[in-house]
Protein backbone atom coordinates (compact mmCIF):
# COMPACT_ATOMS: atom_id res chain seq x y z
CA UNK A 1 0.00 0.00 0.00
CA UNK A 2 1.32 3.61 -1.29
CA UNK A 3 2.47 5.47 2.02
CA UNK A 4 -0.33 8.75 2.14
CA UNK A 5 2.16 10.81 2.89
CA UNK A 6 4.38 10.42 0.42
CA UNK A 7 1.23 12.37 -1.60
CA UNK A 8 0.87 14.91 0.71
CA UNK A 9 1.60 18.11 -0.93
CA UNK A 10 4.57 20.13 -0.38
CA UNK A 11 2.11 23.32 1.45
CA UNK A 12 0.67 20.18 3.88
CA UNK A 13 4.32 19.19 4.44
CA UNK A 14 5.58 22.68 5.38
CA UNK A 15 2.52 23.10 7.30
CA UNK A 16 3.18 19.90 9.35
CA UNK A 17 7.03 21.19 9.77
CA UNK A 18 5.82 24.40 10.85
CA UNK A 19 3.62 23.12 13.36
CA UNK A 20 6.12 21.42 14.93
CA UNK A 21 8.74 24.18 15.32
CA UNK A 22 6.04 25.97 16.86
CA UNK A 23 5.20 22.78 19.33
CA UNK A 24 8.82 22.93 20.45
CA UNK A 25 9.08 26.76 20.10
CA UNK A 26 6.78 27.10 23.02
CA UNK A 27 7.87 24.44 24.78
CA UNK A 28 11.06 25.84 24.84
CA UNK A 29 9.93 29.63 26.31
CA UNK A 30 8.17 27.75 28.76
CA UNK A 31 11.26 25.62 29.81
CA UNK A 32 13.09 29.07 29.76
CA UNK A 33 10.59 30.76 31.80
CA UNK A 34 10.37 27.96 34.34
CA UNK A 35 14.51 28.10 34.48
CA UNK A 36 14.37 31.68 35.46
CA UNK A 37 11.54 31.23 37.79
CA UNK A 38 13.49 28.83 39.82
CA UNK A 39 16.91 30.89 39.37
CA UNK A 40 14.90 33.97 40.83
CA UNK A 41 13.78 31.53 44.01
CA UNK A 42 17.46 30.88 44.34
CA UNK A 43 18.31 34.44 44.40
CA UNK A 44 15.77 34.94 46.70
CA UNK A 45 17.39 32.27 49.52
CA UNK A 46 20.09 34.26 48.96
CA UNK A 47 19.51 37.96 49.69
CA UNK A 48 17.12 36.89 52.66
CA UNK A 49 20.51 34.90 53.70
CA UNK A 50 22.07 38.61 53.28
CA UNK A 51 19.97 40.24 55.18
CA UNK A 52 19.66 38.07 57.73
CA UNK A 53 23.69 38.37 58.31
CA UNK A 54 23.82 42.43 57.93
CA UNK A 55 21.04 42.41 60.91
CA UNK A 56 23.00 40.07 63.11
CA UNK A 57 26.30 41.94 62.31
CA UNK A 58 25.22 45.28 62.37
CA UNK A 59 24.23 44.63 66.21
CA UNK A 60 27.21 43.01 67.10
CA UNK A 61 30.28 44.52 68.89
CA UNK A 62 33.01 45.91 67.03
CA UNK A 63 36.18 44.43 65.82
CA UNK A 64 39.72 45.58 65.13
CA UNK A 65 39.52 47.07 61.88
CA UNK A 66 41.60 44.37 59.81
CA UNK A 67 45.39 44.51 59.75
CA UNK A 68 46.93 45.97 56.69
CA UNK A 69 48.54 42.37 56.01
CA UNK A 70 45.40 40.89 54.73
CA UNK A 71 43.69 44.01 52.82
CA UNK A 72 44.49 42.13 49.56
CA UNK A 73 42.60 38.80 50.53
CA UNK A 74 39.91 40.64 51.97
CA UNK A 75 36.27 39.19 51.66
CA UNK A 76 34.72 42.46 52.14
CA UNK A 77 31.17 41.54 51.14
CA UNK A 78 31.40 38.99 54.19
CA UNK A 79 32.46 42.44 56.21
CA UNK A 80 30.09 44.99 54.68
CA UNK A 81 28.29 46.68 57.48
CA UNK A 82 30.23 45.38 59.65
CA UNK A 83 31.20 47.66 63.29
CA UNK A 84 35.08 48.04 63.66
CA UNK A 85 37.03 50.21 65.91
CA UNK A 86 40.71 51.71 65.08
CA UNK A 87 42.90 53.64 66.75
CA UNK A 88 44.99 56.53 64.81
CA UNK A 89 45.24 59.98 63.26
CA UNK A 90 43.13 62.24 60.92
CA UNK A 91 44.72 64.05 57.96
CA UNK A 92 42.21 67.19 57.96
CA UNK A 93 44.02 68.88 55.40
CA UNK A 94 43.71 65.80 53.19
CA UNK A 95 40.24 65.98 53.10
CA UNK A 96 38.40 65.01 50.20
CA UNK A 97 34.44 65.53 49.88
CA UNK A 98 32.26 63.06 48.12
CA UNK A 99 29.20 64.67 46.18
CA UNK A 100 25.78 62.90 46.97
CA UNK A 101 22.21 64.04 47.30
CA UNK A 102 21.10 63.54 51.74
CA UNK A 103 17.32 62.20 51.21
CA UNK A 104 15.26 61.99 54.38
CA UNK A 105 18.42 62.57 56.39
CA UNK A 106 18.49 61.12 60.03
CA UNK A 107 20.05 64.37 60.68
CA UNK A 108 18.94 68.44 60.11
CA UNK A 109 20.71 68.42 57.08
CA UNK A 110 20.10 66.98 53.61
CA UNK A 111 19.01 67.42 50.39
CA UNK A 112 22.38 68.36 47.63
CA UNK A 113 25.27 68.00 49.66
CA UNK A 114 28.88 66.25 49.68
CA UNK A 115 30.38 63.48 52.13
CA UNK A 116 33.13 64.59 53.84
CA UNK A 117 35.75 61.51 53.26
CA UNK A 118 39.47 61.86 55.30
CA UNK A 119 42.17 59.69 55.51
CA UNK A 120 42.64 58.01 58.88
CA UNK A 121 46.47 56.95 59.46
CA UNK A 122 46.53 53.60 61.75
CA UNK A 123 48.94 54.08 65.05
CA UNK A 124 50.56 51.39 63.98
CA UNK A 125 52.00 53.01 60.87
CA UNK A 126 50.60 50.02 58.60
CA UNK A 127 48.13 51.89 56.58
CA UNK A 128 45.63 54.29 55.87
CA UNK A 129 41.81 53.60 55.90
CA UNK A 130 39.21 56.34 54.31
CA UNK A 131 36.65 57.88 57.13
CA UNK A 132 33.55 59.26 55.42
CA UNK A 133 32.95 61.44 58.39
CA UNK A 134 29.20 62.41 57.67
CA UNK A 135 26.84 64.86 55.28
CA UNK A 136 27.58 68.35 54.90
CA UNK A 137 25.32 70.95 52.58
CA UNK A 138 26.81 72.72 49.42
CA UNK A 139 27.89 75.67 51.04
CA UNK A 140 29.90 74.25 53.65
CA UNK A 141 31.89 72.59 51.23
CA UNK A 142 34.79 75.38 50.85
CA UNK A 143 35.33 75.21 54.20
CA UNK A 144 35.28 71.53 54.76
CA UNK A 145 38.14 70.76 52.49
CA UNK A 146 40.15 74.28 53.76
CA UNK A 147 40.28 72.94 57.29
CA UNK A 148 44.27 71.86 57.22
CA UNK A 149 45.30 73.35 60.39
CA UNK A 150 43.54 70.88 62.87
CA UNK A 151 46.25 68.98 65.02
CA UNK A 152 46.32 65.42 63.99
CA UNK A 153 45.62 63.96 67.08
CA UNK A 154 45.53 60.38 67.84
CA UNK A 155 42.29 58.92 68.42
CA UNK A 156 40.20 55.72 68.60
CA UNK A 157 36.88 55.94 66.31
CA UNK A 158 34.44 53.10 65.52
CA UNK A 159 32.10 52.61 62.51
CA UNK A 160 30.61 50.63 59.95
CA UNK A 161 32.93 49.31 57.45
CA UNK A 162 31.70 49.30 54.00
CA UNK A 163 33.47 48.35 50.12
CA UNK A 164 34.23 50.95 48.20
CA UNK A 165 31.89 51.95 45.95
CA UNK A 166 33.04 51.73 41.75
CA UNK A 167 32.86 54.32 39.14
CA UNK A 168 30.05 53.58 36.40
CA UNK A 169 30.40 54.41 32.95
CA UNK A 170 29.37 58.07 32.75
CA UNK A 171 31.13 59.03 36.44
CA UNK A 172 32.90 62.21 35.88
CA UNK A 173 36.58 62.61 36.89
CA UNK A 174 37.14 63.95 40.19
CA UNK A 175 37.26 67.43 40.52
CA UNK A 176 41.39 68.36 41.83
CA UNK A 177 41.05 71.93 42.30
CA UNK A 178 38.14 71.87 44.53
CA UNK A 179 38.92 68.33 45.85
CA UNK A 180 35.64 66.84 45.40
CA UNK A 181 35.02 63.19 44.13
CA UNK A 182 31.70 61.33 42.81
CA UNK A 183 32.17 57.83 44.29
CA UNK A 184 33.75 56.39 47.61
CA UNK A 185 36.10 54.35 45.84
CA UNK A 186 39.30 53.65 47.97
CA UNK A 187 41.01 53.60 44.61
CA UNK A 188 40.04 57.02 43.33
CA UNK A 189 40.02 58.67 46.54
CA UNK A 190 43.95 57.62 47.05
CA UNK A 191 44.98 59.50 44.41
CA UNK A 192 43.36 63.05 45.38
CA UNK A 193 45.71 62.54 48.52
CA UNK A 194 49.65 62.46 49.53
CA UNK A 195 50.88 58.79 48.28
CA UNK A 196 53.12 59.30 51.68
CA UNK A 197 50.10 57.68 53.09
CA UNK A 198 50.09 54.20 51.59
CA UNK A 199 48.92 51.69 51.47
CA UNK A 200 45.14 52.56 51.56
CA UNK A 201 42.46 50.03 52.65
CA UNK A 202 40.60 48.72 49.92
CA UNK A 203 37.46 49.90 52.24
CA UNK A 204 36.15 52.80 53.74
CA UNK A 205 34.53 53.44 57.55
CA UNK A 206 31.17 55.37 57.90
CA UNK A 207 31.30 57.03 61.24
CA UNK A 208 28.29 56.78 63.49
CA UNK A 209 25.71 60.08 64.61
CA UNK A 210 27.25 62.72 66.64
CA UNK A 211 25.55 65.53 68.53
CA UNK A 212 22.19 67.05 67.20
CA UNK A 213 22.81 69.83 64.46
CA UNK A 214 27.07 68.98 64.42
CA UNK A 215 28.67 69.14 60.89
CA UNK A 216 29.81 66.62 59.07
CA UNK A 217 26.46 64.75 60.04
CA UNK A 218 27.18 60.92 60.92
CA UNK A 219 25.01 58.14 61.23
CA UNK A 220 23.43 58.56 57.34
CA UNK A 221 24.63 54.82 56.38
CA UNK A 222 22.30 53.48 54.54
CA UNK A 223 21.25 49.70 55.01
CA UNK A 224 18.67 48.55 51.97
CA UNK A 225 18.35 45.76 49.90
CA UNK A 226 16.50 45.51 47.06
CA UNK A 227 14.50 42.60 47.29
CA UNK A 228 12.30 42.10 44.52
CA UNK A 229 13.44 38.47 43.38
CA UNK A 230 9.98 37.33 44.43
CA UNK A 231 8.09 38.90 42.35
CA UNK A 232 10.11 38.67 39.29
CA UNK A 233 9.81 34.56 40.06
CA UNK A 234 6.05 34.69 39.91
CA UNK A 235 6.30 36.75 36.83
CA UNK A 236 8.22 34.44 35.36
CA UNK A 237 6.01 31.23 36.14
CA UNK A 238 3.74 33.24 35.02
CA UNK A 239 5.00 33.47 31.67
CA UNK A 240 5.57 29.62 31.71
CA UNK A 241 1.57 28.91 32.58
CA UNK A 242 1.04 31.41 29.85
CA UNK A 243 3.32 29.77 26.94
CA UNK A 244 1.70 26.24 28.17
CA UNK A 245 -2.10 26.98 27.89
CA UNK A 246 -1.39 28.58 24.79
CA UNK A 247 0.53 25.90 23.41
CA UNK A 248 -2.68 23.68 24.96
CA UNK A 249 -5.56 25.71 23.12
CA UNK A 250 -3.78 26.31 19.72
CA UNK A 251 -3.27 22.07 20.01
CA UNK A 252 -7.03 21.82 21.03
CA UNK A 253 -7.48 24.14 18.04
CA UNK A 254 -5.34 22.40 15.54
CA UNK A 255 -7.11 18.90 16.21
CA UNK A 256 -10.70 20.32 15.57
CA UNK A 257 -9.75 22.23 12.53
CA UNK A 258 -8.36 18.42 11.21
CA UNK A 259 -11.36 16.84 12.00
CA UNK A 260 -13.56 19.44 10.33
Amino acid sequence: MADPTQHASPSRRLGRGMSWAFIVLMLALAATCAFLGHWQMQRLAEKEALIAAVDARIDAEPIPVPEATTWNTLDLESLNFQPVTMIGSFRYSQTVTVFTSLLNGRGMASGPGFWVVTPFVLADGSGTVFVNRGFIPEEVQPAAVSDGDSQDVEVTVSGLLRPGEKAGLITPSPNTSDRIEWVRDPERLAAMVDPALAPFAPFYVDLPAGAPGELPQGGETVIEFPNNHLGYAYTWYGFAIVAIVMLGYWIIRERAAGKG
